[in-house]
């Protein structure tokens, strides 16, 4: 299975504030899952980046699948955004998140759930 890691769950774990986190990514790599980003995900990070985590954050990077936004995901998050920008304040960057975790079947490994109203989506259950 692809769990697509939310841009939280990798502040969390650049910020070592999680550490069961860091753990439970380990496992599911070990059992033969691929642990994603969303290059969204990673515009989001860099833009916070503060300048003494260049290397470290571009270390983490280097260790993650990349799964890119193409056409099919970009439709996707329109309809999202159709959907649930006014009813749940929906953001792009959100928007494509959700649509690359639907569209390329991946697990959304995320600590902020109500950020993503659709229901079509898996989530990880800690």
């Amino acid at each position: 299975m692809n769990y697509l890691l939310d841009t939280d769950v990798i502040i969390e774990i650049l910020r070592k504030n999680i550490i069961h986190l860091i753990k439970k990514l380990k496992e599911l790599s070990r059992q033969g899952n691929l642990i994603c980003y969303s290059p969204v995900t990673k515009a989001e990070i860099y833009h916070g980046l503060r300048p003494n985590e260049e290397n470290k954050v571009a270390n983490f990077f280097s260790q993650l699948e990349c799964l890119p936004v193409d056409s099919e995901i970009g439709e996707k998050a329109g309809y999202y955004l159709k959907t649930y920008r006014k009813s749940h304040n929906l953001q792009l960057g959100d928007a494509l998140i959700a649509a690359t975790a639907f569209c390329k079947k991946a697990c959304l490994f995320t600590l902020n759930i109500r950020h993503y109203p659709m229901t079509e989506i898996e989530f990880y259950k800690q």
